[in-house]
């Protein structure tokens, strides 16, 4: 583990320059003072790092040293032959390229190393599209992928839900997120999120254009994230579920469900879900039949009790 952990340091000061030991210790998750330890064994196998004090120091390599370890191990090496999406990466125009670099990888790797990276890539596919969407199109998604690796301001026409529908913006492109198989944009000057599909028609531009050093796409994604679920579930209903109706159950209901959930004396579960509108919830519900109970609000256990009446009164003739 230490071994490893020293082999990390060296990357990390090869790949971004001067760190500090606190930047280090928090990239590895462990202590200062383990960094500490770390570094002076380094010096102690000759390697060529030194740290300076002050506001603006850290440890830095010799200009000019470059390290040799960084062989894969045979766990690191399966994961990255996962890590390759050949559809988005053909949807951004890279299938080639990553086809490429992926026979680079697995020549350069030992033949047996090879064998078990070859297996993965038999055995595992990642398919990231959603089960039941149709795949939208995306005949920009090169376009606008070129310019946020180059930093290229966008003009575009775009299609909103709210009117006027159809707006222009000048969008300078942060990044791009696959969430489902749906790609979205996430561009400034003040960061917002766009459906890639939307974009009616696009111009580059010639200006450039800087990210902030604070934003984090990752970071910014998740809270954007959070905040639609937020809004998404605004409301919520109490349950009562069957022990079969809870392998039906998907989403953040399960998640809740599976979170705060306690066991009713009849042997169903009780529970608050969170729900996105009256109507939603009771075609959602409806579907779980005789499996769910809603206790409330009044208004949707009434109204799931006018739609079971109504298909009672449908099928009435049925039972007679």
């Amino acid at each position: 583990m230490r071994a490893s952990r020293l082999v990390s340091i060296l990357l990390l000061l090869q790949a971004r320059g001067r760190l500090t030991a606190a930047d280090l210790a928090a990239e590895l998750e462990v202590s200062v003072r383990t960094i500490y330890r770390d570094v002076e064994s380094l010096h102690a196998a000759g390697i060529p790092l030194y740290g300076d004090a002050g506001h603006r120091g850290g440890y830095q390599l010799v200009d000019g040293y470059r390290t040799r370890l960084t062989g894969l191990s045979a766990d690191e090496a399966k994961a990255l032959s996962l890590a390759g999406l050949p559809g988005p990466a053909a949807e951004l125009g890279l299938g080639s390229v990553l086809t490429a670099a992926q026979l680079k990888i697995r020549a350069a790797l030992p033949p047996a190393l090879a064998e078990q990276v070859g297996q993965v890539q038999d055995r595992f596919h990642l398919d990231v599209s959603s089960w039941y969407g149709q795949t939208a199109d995306v005949p920009f998604l090169p376009a606008v992928a070129d310019a946020v690796w180059r930093g290229r301001a966008l003009q575009v026409r775009y299609r909103r839900w709210k009117a006027p529908t159809d707006v222009d913006r000048r969008l300078e492109p942060y990044g791009l997120v696959l969430k489902a198989g749906r790609w979205y944009l996430v561009a400034g000057p003040r960061p917002s999120t766009y459906r890639v599909d939307q974009i009616l028609e696009l111009t580059e531009l010639t200006d450039e254009f800087a990210i902030p050093p604070s934003f984090s796409l990752v970071g910014y994604w998740q809270s954007y994230k959070s905040e639609f679920l937020d809004h998404l579930y605004g409301g919520s209903a109490t349950v009562c579920v069957t022990e079969a109706g809870l392998g039906r159950l998907s989403g953040p209901v399960a998640e809740a469900v599976a979170r705060t959930g306690a066991p009713e004396p009849d042997g169903r579960t009780r529970a608050v879900v969170p729900i996105e509108s009256l109507d939603m919830a009771r075609r959602e519900f409806l579907a779980l039949g005789a499996d769910i109970e809603v206790l409330a609000p009044p208004e949707l256990r009434a109204a799931i009790a006018a739609a079971a009446r109504a298909a009672a009164a449908r099928y009435a003739d049925a039972t007679a």
